[in-house]
Order: C-alpha cells, then sequence, then structure tokens
C-alpha cells in the first residue's frame, strides 16, 4: 500500500525577510533599481506635488516608479493587480520597501505622468547611447496594432449613431406599450422588474449617444474624410488585423539596428501608417539630438506602408538614405518566383470575378480573346493612366449581353457598357524619372535587398518580445495622450531589459 508524508495546516511558521536582500545583483530588479535611484533624474514629478506646507507626505515618485516599471516588465497593467502583488509578492514588497500603494495612488501616477514618462523614455534612451548600445547605422521603422480599453460596438460615423440611438428610442416605446398592456394581465414581479432594468439600461445608452453627438463632431481621418468616431475613447480607431478588426492604436517604433533598441515610439488613433514616417524620423533623429552628418549616415527601412509620394519627396528633400518597400517588392524579387505554388490550394472554391490574367492577350499581334473565347476588338493601341502605359480591348456588345458568364466578367451583369481590358505595356518617360520608380529601382538591386532584409530582424522582434516575452497584448488607458504614455512606458521597459542584457548584466 502506497504511504505518503503527513501534511498539517495547523501550524505556523516564521519567515524573516531582509528586503535588501531580495533585491540581487544581476536580476533584472536590481537593474530596474539601480537605473532608477543612480541614472534617472525624477525631479521633473516635483511640480505634481504642493504639499510643502501642509497635507500628508506622498509616495516618493522612485518607489512608483520601481513599482509600475516592475509590473509591467511581467506584462501586468492592471492597477488593482498591481496593488495585490505589493501585499502578496515578496518580490514587489521589497522593490516597494513595504509601501502598499492604493491602486488609485497607482491609476493616477501612470495616467497623470504623461509628460514625466516621455521625458524618462529619453533619459532611458542616453543611458542606452551612453553604454554603446545604440550603433546609429540602421533604423527600421514598423507599426504595432493593439487594442484599446474601448469597444469597436460603440464606434461610427454620426450618422450611424443618430441611426442607432433612434433605433434605441423605437424599442424603448415598444417596451413602454408593453408594459402598459402587462399591467392589464397578472405578471410576476421578477419579470417586471427585469423589464424595467433593461429599459432603464436602453435610456441610458441613448442619452449617452445624444450627450456624445452634442459635444463632438464627426471625426476625419488624415486624407479629410469622414471617419468612424467611438464613444468610448474618440482618438482610437478600427483598424484591421490578423487577428481580425480592433479598436485601437498603432504604436509605432523606430529601431536601432545594433541591439534593437527602440529610438523612438508614438502612439496613433489610425490604421494607416502613410503619413507617419517623417514624424518617426524627425522624432528618432532629435531623441538622439543627431548632427545634418550624422542623420544622413543613418539608413533607414521600412515596409510597404510608409510608401508614398509624400514621404519619398521628404526623404529626398532631406538627403536621407533609405529603403522603403512598395506593394510589389515581393513580387518583383526573385527569391519568391515560386511563391505561387505554396499557396493554399483553392480549386475546389469558385472564382467570383475574371482578372486580366484569364485573358489571353498576344501584344504583338494586337489581339485579346476573353474567357468564353470570344475576339476583343482593340479601343487603344498606347494609352496613358497617370504615369502607366496601356494597350486597351473591349468586347462587343453582342457578345458581352449574351455572354453566360457575364456575371463573372463585368463588375455589374447589369451594366450597358461591354467589358473593357487594361494591358500594361510599361511606364512613362516621367515615371521612369520619378522618386517612387527610384525607390524601386533602389530597393530592387543587391544592395538595397542586403540593407532591407535587416529590417524585419530589427523591429519585428521588438514588438514580439512586448507582446509575447513580456505579455502586454492591450492598451488599458482611453486618450491619445494618456495611450501614448503607456506605449512609450512599455518601449522603456523593453529598452530596460537592453541595458541589463548587454551592458550591467555583462551578458
Amino acid at each position: 500500500m502506497a504511504r505518503f508524508k503527513d501534511y498539517n495546516y495547523d501550524q505556523t511558521k516564521m519567515i524573516p525577510i531582509s528586503f535588501d536582500r531580495q533585491i540581487l545583483p544581476g536580476t533584472f530588479e536590481h537593474s530596474l533599481t539601480y537605473l532608477i535611484e543612480n541614472e534617472l533624474d525624477l525631479s521633473i514629478f516635483s511640480a505634481r506635488y504642493q504639499n510643502d506646507d501642509g497635507g500628508a507626505p506622498a509616495y516618493d515618485p522612485a518607489i512608483l516608479l520601481k513599482i509600475v516599471l516592475l509590473a509591467y516588465s511581467r506584462g501586468i497593467t492592471s492597477s488593482r493587480k498591481i496593488e495585490q502583488l505589493c501585499r502578496e509578492n515578496i518580490l514587489f514588497m521589497a522593490v516597494s520597501a513595504d509601501s502598499q500603494p492604493h491602486f488609485t495612488t497607482l491609476a493616477d501616477f501612470i495616467s497623470g505622468s504623461a509628460d514625466e514618462i516621455s521625458k524618462l523614455f529619453l533619459q532611458v534612451l542616453m543611458v542606452c547611447d551612453a553604454e554603446g548600445l545604440i550603433g546609429k547605422e540602421m533604423f527600421a521603422i514598423d507599426g504595432c496594432k493593439l487594442p484599446s480599453n474601448a469597444s469597436k460596438e460603440w464606434s461610427g460615423t454620426h450618422a450611424d449613431l443618430k441611426k442607432k440611438k433612434a433605433k434605441i428610442d423605437r424599442a424603448v416605446k415598444r417596451m413602454l406599450s408593453k408594459h402598459r398592456e402587462a399591467d392589464k394581465h397578472d405578471l410576476s414581479d421578477d419579470i417586471i422588474k427585469r423589464q424595467k432594468l433593461q429599459c432603464d439600461k436602453l435610456k441610458q445608452t441613448s442619452k449617452k449617444i445624444k450627450q456624445f453627438l452634442a459635444e463632438n463632431e464627426d471625426r476625419k481621418g488624415v486624407s479629410g474624410k469622414t471617419v468612424q468616431s467611438n464613444i468610448t475613447d474618440n482618438d482610437s480607431a478600427k483598424m484591421k488585423t490578423s487577428h481580425g478588426v480592433i479598436q485601437g492604436y498603432t504604436g509605432v517604433a523606430a529601431v536601432d539596428s545594433k541591439h534593437q533598441v527602440i529610438v523612438q515610439a508614438e502612439a496613433h488613433g489610425q490604421g494607416q501608417e502613410h503619413n507617419l514616417l517623417q514624424p518617426s524620423i524627425d522624432d528618432a533623429f532629435t531623441n538622439l539630438s543627431l548632427s545634418n552628418k550624422k542623420k544622413k549616415q543613418i539608413k533607414i527601412t521600412a515596409d510597404s506602408g510608409y510608401h508614398n509620394q509624400k514621404s519619398l519627396e521628404y526623404l529626398n528633400a532631406n538627403k536621407i538614405d533609405a529603403y522603403i518597400a512598395d506593394t510589389g517588392f515581393r513580387a518583383r524579387d526573385p527569391h519568391f518566383k515560386t511563391y505561387e505554388r505554396h499557396k493554399p490550394n483553392d480549386r475546389l472554391k469558385p472564382k467570383i470575378k475574371f482578372t486580366v490574367d484569364d485573358f489571353k492577350v498576344s501584344i504583338k499581334n494586337k489581339s485579346c480573346t476573353c474567357p468564353a473565347g470570344k475576339a476583343m476588338w482593340l479601343k487603344c493601341l498606347d494609352g496613358k493612366i497617370g504615369n502607366q502605359r496601356f494597350m486597351q480591348f473591349q468586347g462587343y456588345e453582342k457578345d458581352c449581353f449574351t455572354c453566360q458568364l457575364k456575371s463573372k466578367c463585368l463588375r455589374n451583369p447589369a451594366q450597358q457598357s461591354a467589358r473593357q481590358v487594361n494591358i500594361k505595356l510599361g511606364m512613362t518617360a516621367d515615371k521612369k524619372e520619378g522618386l517612387i520608380e527610384k525607390m524601386k529601382q533602389k530597393i530592387d538591386s543587391s544592395l538595397g535587398r542586403h540593407i532591407y532584409s535587416q529590417r524585419l530582424g530589427t523591429v519585428e522582434p521588438v514588438f514580439g518580445n512586448i507582446n509575447t516575452n513580456i505579455g502586454i497584448k492591450r492598451f488599458s488607458l482611453r486618450g491619445k495622450q494618456k495611450v501614448n504614455a503607456q506605449w512609450q512606458l512599455m518601449s522603456m521597459i523593453h529598452n530596460v531589459f537592453k541595458i541589463h542584457r548587454f551592458a550591467w548584466n555583462g551578458a
């Protein structure tokens, strides 16, 4: 018969703890404590406190900062959970000197210190620079989309929100009508109470929408067009990610290639990154106080999300050595020549619409045959759309309107014109000399592909470290200023880990 050791909960064990001996040299918490106590200027927090002559003593910003950064380094951003750790976790007791601040104190410290956090980020960056962790040879720029503390169900244009409010008001009227009918019948008190609570909840929702519409105008996007607002956090935006559509912010970071130190970090309430290249580069150069000569020596890499005419004009005017991919960069890469064969086999999935590739074209013979086998007539021999040259064919109306395949060929089966097909011939002369074409030639060269290939290994692991290793997967605050401060806190923690590993820990 098996035998087990006896155990008994009816006993007491006194464990002596020396807080200073819990923070051991070589550990991250030791590096964090040393950094805050010896390298950072925390006098920037002094203006927050006005209790020189009266009032209760405040918690030392050094203690609060240690607690917050240690919690963030473990992926914990909830103020309530941080308070719990200060009461129950020995390491947090040691780092906080058993201060045990209330969660509201921690929350106010984080949400109300946007300016101070921005200055602290720069101070930590200067420590990284002093320790030789920043190579200043190549900066990779990219963005990480994270959900915000807001629901996408509360998003919509003002017209959408007005319709939603009207729908809620109609539902309230129907419920009130049902209540009047219910008075004539014997219903249980529980049912009446539940219906009343539901009706009150809908009224509050309608009131919330009405107040938002009265206090805010339609939100405009980068292009000036109306975009969806959000009642909970109007600075956030709906954006597409690999995990679906989220309501959140894009955390943009410029990362140095030597040790993946983040040299610039800012959160933006937009999914598109077309207009974010210039501010990211300017802020990165400013953060490191680089001379004009040094700016021209640093290479900048970014993916196709930052590729546009305006960004290229900025790079050209400032003589910045940049390598910005366009949407067709991979298609031109010989290493990806056989990528089609690795795509999932969708042969059983019916095609929705025919593409240009489904038409048999002979540029030499100036002929084109549609997928139904009908000849098309040459409408334009050498036309121009923008800076693109093309040859255009059009089907005969008698063939298109009676064709059994027109639902898969025409954009709208009810349209009155026959199908047209534009066959690309090349670019006009002015296009070949344009900035976009020059960037394509630059990034398609052997040197360009070699430099651009370093982008993926420079910036993507940073987001993987913050999201997966550290474990921070969303923003817990609301508003551009507060979310930006939280993104800089996350970036700061990443940089502190770099100091701990490559500088002070001797790894």
